[in-house]
């Protein structure tokens, strides 16, 4: 981590999270923990990690603080809460109340999401919704439990099954699953996840496996590509792609799907069709850094100041300079290229 100002001598002084390109972040994700209660291969090593210590973790209060920084001076419309797997934070409830409860300065509510494992989300979909959380992603790599356990490292499929469950009957739509095919595991699973998730109702989004797992284990040929992954799906279903101008910043590009009124199908190819050019985000860790890209090998130390006493306006100069910065892409096809020192699950997804 390294520390941060106000005194950022390029950036805005006043305004939303402007960087050097005129990109607008407004899109904020937010780690909770960096723990999991799985091991999935592309993302950490059977073993698992060296967890954050509790007292670098932010505490409730500290990330409702900085959120309501993000809503209140610094433009933020939107915000998703990640992990690790943010389930397990035992708080999450009340850090969700008090963000939906958040403003704009134009008065606009704040639009709140959870990307889970789903791992003990049956229990909780019905207090979330409760609290005003407005929809989830939930990951599911596979329909048949054996190969979702070799992924995973771990016999939960079950568990994931009710948490979609429970979050379509708590009213938490429209319920979003995440996929990530891994050539030689589960690449044939694109047609039969489709045909699953229409007859659910789910809206199913492909992701590209991304550099962002256990150091040496991500292998660009390896990688099952988003033009792979659509001509398996061109090959059983008609698609057509959304008007053009309704992607917007969507990391996800989309398709509709002939004869199922009102599916679609997306595909986030972070790696072979990267979105950089529109990015809209905004990342704090759960230890309180801030990253402005996914990919970004720098973070800027927001607990440091929040914890020294500065008030809402040092923390959202300082976090204005740290976007300033922001790169113009995330350089995966430069050969200059190196993965974040922390993978996913310490990162936030």
């Amino acid at each position: 981590m390294r520390a941060v100002s106000a005194a950022g001598a390029a950036a805005p002084r006043g305004g939303g999270l402007v960087d050097r390109y005129g990109r607008v972040a407004t899109d904020l994700r937010v780690s909770l923990t960096d723990r999991c209660n799985l091991r999935c291969t592309y993302c950490m090593p059977a073993e698992g990690l060296p967890w954050a210590p509790d007292d670098t973790v932010l505490t409730d209060a500290e990330v409702v603080r900085l959120v309501r920084v993000g809503v209140e001076h610094l433009g933020v419309r939107e915000v998703r809460f990640t992990g690790g797997e943010p389930l397990l934070r035992r708080g999450l409830e009340g850090i969700v109340a008090a963000t939906s409860a958040l403003r704009t300065h134009d008065g606009v509510a704040v639009r709140t999401a959870l990307t889970t494992n789903g791992l003990g989300l049956d229990k909780r979909a019905a207090s979330l919704a409760g609290a005003g959380l407005g929809r989830v992603n939930v990951s599911l790599d596979s329909l048949d439990p054996q190969r979702f356990a070799v992924i995973a490292r771990r016999d939960r499929h079950a568990d994931v099954l009710a948490g979609l469950a429970a979050a379509v009957s708590a009213g938490l739509a429209p319920v979003k699953v995440n996929a990530v095919l891994v050539r030689g595991v589960n690449d044939d699973e694109a047609v039969p996840l489709l045909t699953w998730a229409l007859a659910h109702g789910y809206h199913l989004r492909f992701i590209e496996q991304m550099p962002l797992g256990p150091h040496g284990s991500w292998v660009r040929e390896d990688m099952v590509t988003a033009r792979e992954i659509l001509d398996a799906l061109c090959a059983a279903f008609e698609l057509d792609a959304e008007p053009d101008g309704t992607r917007g910043a969507a990391p996800a590009e989309t398709w509709r799907v002939r004869g199922y009124p009102g599916a679609t199908v997306g595909v986030i190819g972070s790696v072979t069709r990267p979105f950089c050019g529109a990015c809209d985000r905004t990342r704090l860790t759960a230890d309180g850094q801030v990253r402005s890209c996914l990919f970004s090998r720098e973070e800027d130390d927001l607990r440091g100041l929040l914890r020294g006493g500065a008030d809402d306006a040092a923390l959202a100069a300082a976090w204005r300079t740290a976007m300033w910065g922001k790169a113009a892409g995330h350089g995966i096809d430069d050969p200059t290229f190196l993965q974040p020192p922390r993978t996913m699950s310490a990162i936030g997804g």
